[in-house]
């Protein structure tokens, strides 16, 4: 059995940002973390009050975020994402959600987390539970972190997600925004978590499960 989750909302509602944030103010400088949280906080408040769309809000600011790591290294861009994890996401994880995927673990099942966030911010996350990360690739070139090829959400990270398990559908699949559609309509078993209003309509149109109460941001 194969079972694919989104993170984002679905695993956590933790955010990259400030897990690096964190990471930059306890192992680089303690006065450009404050910088970059005051420089954040105009276009935060925007999407907060839905003025801006929140989660491509959330995906621009993780990728510039990742200018943070001052001379990357692979070692650093390791320890920093094993920080982000540690300190921020695994922190707030959806332990309902997470609960589920450790039991899909322990019924012998594939678990994948597929993500718009960059890979080795997941892969820490998902090593807790025993799963294996689909993300955003990226890459270290003059000390700086890039990603490769443009963001793995939406349409891309179904195909990704196929294409990498030589696949045509999953049996399980997880996600919270209208964004995972794709994902889930892959999926022989879709399971709409802690929904945004656009998605839990349609997973309330076609029956399919919902775990917890719609978020009031996303």
């Amino acid at each position: 059995m194969i079972v694919v989750s989104d993170m984002m909302g679905t695993l956590t509602t933790g955010s990259p940002f400030l897990g690096l944030v964190d990471w930059v103010k306890h192992n680089q400088s303690k006065l450009r973390a404050n910088f970059y949280m005051a420089a954040a906080t105009p276009a935060y408040l925007l999407a907060k009050n839905g003025l801006v769309d929140w989660q491509a809000w959330g995906q621009k600011l993780m990728i510039n975020s990742l200018a943070y790591i001052k001379d990357a290294t692979p070692e650093k861009l390791s320890q920093a994402s094993k920080w982000v994890v540690d300190h921020n996401l695994w922190e707030k994880r959806r332990e309902d959600v997470v609960l589920r995927l450790l039991a899909h673990r322990e019924d012998g099942a594939d678990v994948y987390i597929a993500s718009s966030v960059v890979e080795p911010f997941i892969e820490p996350f998902a090593k807790r539970i025993g799963a294996q990360a689909i993300g955003t690739p990226v890459k270290i070139v003059n000390g700086r972190v890039q990603m490769v090829d443009g963001l793995t959400a939406s349409e891309k990270k179904i195909q990704q997600v196929l294409s990498r398990l030589g696949v045509d559908r999953v049996d399980v699949a997880y996600g919270d925004t209208i964004m995972d559609l794709p994902l889930l309509e892959h999926a022989n078993r879709p399971v709409a978590v802690y929904p945004d209003k656009k998605l839990k309509a349609m997973a309330l149109e076609r029956g399919w499960e919902i775990i917890g109460d719609t978020p009031k941001y996303g």
